[in-house]
Protein backbone atom coordinates (compact mmCIF):
# COMPACT_ATOMS: atom_id res chain seq x y z
CA UNK A 1 0.00 0.00 0.00
CA UNK A 2 3.24 2.12 0.96
CA UNK A 3 4.75 1.57 -1.96
CA UNK A 4 1.72 2.44 -4.38
CA UNK A 5 0.92 5.41 -2.47
CA UNK A 6 4.85 6.91 -3.18
CA UNK A 7 4.66 5.79 -6.82
CA UNK A 8 1.48 7.81 -7.22
CA UNK A 9 2.88 10.78 -5.72
CA UNK A 10 6.51 10.56 -7.83
CA UNK A 11 4.09 10.01 -11.32
CA UNK A 12 1.74 13.15 -9.99
CA UNK A 13 5.04 15.32 -8.98
CA UNK A 14 6.63 13.93 -12.86
CA UNK A 15 3.90 14.99 -14.23
CA UNK A 16 3.22 18.43 -12.82
CA UNK A 17 7.33 19.10 -13.75
CA UNK A 18 7.04 18.37 -17.60
CA UNK A 19 3.60 20.60 -17.36
CA UNK A 20 5.27 23.61 -15.88
CA UNK A 21 8.19 22.88 -18.32
CA UNK A 22 5.68 22.65 -21.23
CA UNK A 23 3.77 25.84 -20.20
CA UNK A 24 7.45 27.57 -20.02
CA UNK A 25 7.50 27.45 -23.63
CA UNK A 26 11.11 27.33 -23.45
CA UNK A 27 13.32 24.48 -24.66
CA UNK A 28 17.40 24.12 -24.40
CA UNK A 29 19.35 21.78 -26.48
CA UNK A 30 22.87 21.01 -27.74
CA UNK A 31 23.90 22.22 -24.08
CA UNK A 32 28.11 21.86 -24.10
CA UNK A 33 31.23 23.33 -22.84
CA UNK A 34 34.75 22.78 -23.73
CA UNK A 35 37.29 22.06 -20.81
CA UNK A 36 38.63 24.18 -18.81
CA UNK A 37 40.86 24.53 -15.50
CA UNK A 38 39.92 26.11 -12.33
CA UNK A 39 40.33 29.43 -11.60
CA UNK A 40 40.27 30.23 -15.57
CA UNK A 41 37.43 31.40 -17.56
CA UNK A 42 35.13 28.65 -19.35
CA UNK A 43 32.38 29.06 -21.83
CA UNK A 44 28.90 27.01 -22.32
CA UNK A 45 27.24 26.90 -25.80
CA UNK A 46 23.37 26.35 -26.39
CA UNK A 47 20.29 26.49 -28.45
CA UNK A 48 16.85 27.82 -26.97
CA UNK A 49 13.86 27.36 -28.82
CA UNK A 50 10.61 29.31 -27.52
CA UNK A 51 7.15 27.65 -28.14
CA UNK A 52 5.63 30.10 -26.34
CA UNK A 53 4.96 33.65 -26.10
CA UNK A 54 8.08 36.15 -27.01
CA UNK A 55 10.32 35.65 -24.10
CA UNK A 56 13.67 37.23 -22.93
CA UNK A 57 17.08 35.92 -21.52
CA UNK A 58 17.91 37.89 -18.73
CA UNK A 59 20.60 35.77 -16.94
CA UNK A 60 22.91 32.66 -16.41
CA UNK A 61 23.77 31.02 -13.22
CA UNK A 62 25.95 27.99 -12.17
CA UNK A 63 27.41 26.32 -8.95
CA UNK A 64 30.49 25.76 -11.29
CA UNK A 65 31.66 29.61 -11.58
CA UNK A 66 31.89 32.98 -9.45
CA UNK A 67 30.05 34.46 -12.50
CA UNK A 68 28.50 33.24 -15.67
CA UNK A 69 27.27 35.91 -18.66
CA UNK A 70 25.71 36.02 -21.73
CA UNK A 71 29.04 37.56 -24.19
CA UNK A 72 28.94 38.05 -28.29
CA UNK A 73 32.04 37.22 -29.77
CA UNK A 74 32.45 39.62 -33.14
CA UNK A 75 35.18 41.09 -35.50
CA UNK A 76 36.32 44.57 -35.40
CA UNK A 77 38.23 45.18 -38.47
CA UNK A 78 40.22 42.16 -38.30
CA UNK A 79 40.36 41.60 -34.34
CA UNK A 80 38.10 39.33 -32.57
CA UNK A 81 36.41 40.70 -29.66
CA UNK A 82 34.00 39.93 -27.05
CA UNK A 83 31.57 41.66 -25.29
CA UNK A 84 28.94 41.16 -22.75
CA UNK A 85 25.52 41.42 -23.73
CA UNK A 86 22.59 42.79 -22.01
CA UNK A 87 18.98 41.08 -22.05
CA UNK A 88 18.64 38.69 -25.07
CA UNK A 89 15.49 38.36 -26.87
CA UNK A 90 14.13 35.10 -28.09
CA UNK A 91 11.16 35.06 -30.61
CA UNK A 92 8.68 31.83 -30.76
CA UNK A 93 9.72 29.54 -33.71
CA UNK A 94 13.11 31.15 -34.18
CA UNK A 95 15.67 29.23 -32.11
CA UNK A 96 18.70 31.02 -30.91
CA UNK A 97 21.93 29.35 -30.70
CA UNK A 98 25.15 29.96 -28.73
CA UNK A 99 27.89 28.95 -30.85
CA UNK A 100 31.84 29.51 -30.65
CA UNK A 101 32.19 32.88 -32.81
CA UNK A 102 28.62 35.02 -31.67
CA UNK A 103 26.81 34.66 -28.81
CA UNK A 104 27.89 32.28 -25.68
CA UNK A 105 27.76 31.70 -21.99
CA UNK A 106 30.92 33.28 -20.22
CA UNK A 107 31.73 31.40 -16.77
CA UNK A 108 34.37 33.28 -15.15
CA UNK A 109 36.24 32.09 -11.63
CA UNK A 110 35.63 28.33 -12.47
CA UNK A 111 35.51 26.71 -9.03
CA UNK A 112 36.88 23.47 -10.54
CA UNK A 113 38.24 22.30 -13.79
CA UNK A 114 36.19 20.97 -16.34
CA UNK A 115 37.20 18.04 -18.04
CA UNK A 116 35.82 15.99 -20.91
CA UNK A 117 33.09 13.87 -20.18
CA UNK A 118 32.35 16.14 -16.80
CA UNK A 119 28.45 17.20 -16.57
CA UNK A 120 27.42 20.43 -14.45
CA UNK A 121 24.30 22.21 -14.57
CA UNK A 122 23.17 25.88 -16.00
CA UNK A 123 20.45 28.11 -15.38
CA UNK A 124 19.00 30.01 -17.53
CA UNK A 125 16.30 32.92 -15.83
CA UNK A 126 13.56 34.18 -18.56
CA UNK A 127 11.58 37.34 -18.48
CA UNK A 128 8.19 34.81 -18.56
CA UNK A 129 9.39 31.04 -17.98
CA UNK A 130 11.48 32.03 -14.71
CA UNK A 131 14.34 29.80 -14.77
CA UNK A 132 15.10 26.38 -16.68
CA UNK A 133 17.83 24.52 -16.04
CA UNK A 134 19.64 22.44 -18.47
CA UNK A 135 22.95 19.63 -18.07
CA UNK A 136 25.95 21.39 -19.92
CA UNK A 137 28.63 17.92 -20.93
CA UNK A 138 32.16 19.29 -20.92
CA UNK A 139 33.04 18.00 -24.90
CA UNK A 140 33.05 18.87 -28.21
CA UNK A 141 30.22 20.05 -30.21
CA UNK A 142 27.65 17.90 -30.29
Amino acid sequence: MYRRYLLAAFAGASLTIAARAEQSGIQIDHVWSRAAMAGREGVVYLTITDTGAPDTLTGVTTPVATEAAVHRSFDDHGVMKMRPVGPLPIEPGKPVTLAPGGYHIMLMGLKQALKQGDSFPVTLSFTKAGQVTATAIVGQQP
